[in-house]
């Protein structure tokens, strides 16, 4: 049987192009098209009629890939409820439905089973992670022609539809806030650097330093999972390191809010005996003893133009081309990282 990867091959296309043309989706140009078909009557390549019957039709629901991590409260949070939230708003002002797929991370990741149950039309996914399984589903997915859109995430070397914010300016700034109080051993938990996030994040921290002229020391560069407890822990490591740190930037506010916690505990108070700063700007950063300062992420934002760019080409019968959209962020300033601290406590 002649296959459409053939077919793309003779043609000098590729295989979403070949699927374009059968099924008629998006503009085309005629001599792309012709070439096509001409290839495809050389073969005499005859497309599956239900599988074209399937790319036709519609099912009306978005859906939005989630990763899914036992023992964690997903829902709770900010950084998913706002996204979720961004898009489930788009979704109603198109007259969509929403569909939630959760995926282990470890489990074959076959995105494309979603549309071909005629489940989905389109697929936002969250959680990526930069891996060899993600990169080649992913590819897979677009040879596919299937729309898709990542939030939050990029995989370097290749082109996708993409919505994120600019995580490194906004790292950056973070930083030179801190230096601007008169911090100058400034310690970064970060997350994993299977994030694209945590990269960018790093690499803010990392400019910022030395902008300053600052060393960045290697005992100063924590890792934690984005989670509160994983802030806790790093606090054990950094209370080793207390002579050496007069402030923390953290990649997420779970992660600045559980160091906090820990470090009050044995007696070491954020905004009075050391500088902190997280990012997302979450409500519980407004909440937290003291109040936190952080960057503000447009999480919403970020999920209404996923939502927006994913769907247009599915309601309008084109492709959607890949694009990386970047949205601004911004330092939004509370006790936490104040330098003003002439009663700091003596380190002990």
């Amino acid at each position: 049987m002649v296959t459409r990867k053939e077919v793309a091959e003779l043609a000098k296309v590729s295989e979403a192009t070949v699927s374009r043309v059968f099924n008629g989706i998006g503009p085309m140009k005629p001599t792309t098209k012709a070439r096509v078909l001409e290839a495809a009557e050389q073969l005499k390549y005859h497309p599956n009629a239900i599988a074209q019957s399937f790319a036709r039709r519609r099912s009306g629901n978005l859906g939005v890939v989630l990763p899914y991590m036992p023992k964690v409260h997903l829902f709770s949070a900010y950084y998913f409820s706002e996204i979720l939230s961004g898009i489930a708003e788009q979704v109603r002002e198109l007259g969509y439905d929403l569909l939630l797929s959760l995926m282990k991370p470890d489990e074959s990741l076959d995105y494309a089973s979603l549309y071909r149950s005629q489940k989905v039309d389109a697929c936002v996914i969250l959680g990526a992670r930069d891996t060899p399984g993600q990169r080649e589903s992913l590819m897979h997915l677009q040879e596919q022609g299937y729309p898709f859109c990542l939030v939050n995430q990029r995989f370097e070397g290749l082109s996708f539809h993409e919505v994120d914010a600019d995580h490194v300016e906004g790292s950056y700034q973070a930083v030179r806030h801190l230096q601007d109080e008169g911090f100058r051993k400034i310690a970064f938990l970060n997350g994993s650097l299977g994030y694209s996030n945590s990269v960018d994040r790093l690499e803010g921290y990392r400019k910022a330093m030395q902008d300053a002229k600052l060393e960045v020391a290697p005992e100063l560069l924590l890792e934690g999972n984005y989670s509160r407890k994983s802030g806790y822990e790093a606090a054990s490591r950094l209370w080793e390191l207390r002579d050496q740190v007069e402030a923390v930037f953290a990649a997420n506010d779970r992660m600045a809010i559980g160091l906090m916690q820990a470090l009050r505990e044995r007696g070491w108070v954020g905004g009075r005996d050391f500088a902190v700063i997280g990012c997302d700007d979450s409500d519980a950063a407004k909440l937290s003893d003291p109040p936190l300062s952080s960057i503000s992420v447009p999480f919403f934002e970020m999920g209404k133009e996923a939502a927006r760019g994913v769907l247009a080409g599915v309601l309008h019968g084109e492709a959607v081309h890949p694009a990386r959209i970047k949205l601004p962020t911004q330092v939004v300033v509370r006790q936490s990282s104040k330098g003003n601290q002439a009663n700091r406590s003596q380190k002990s």
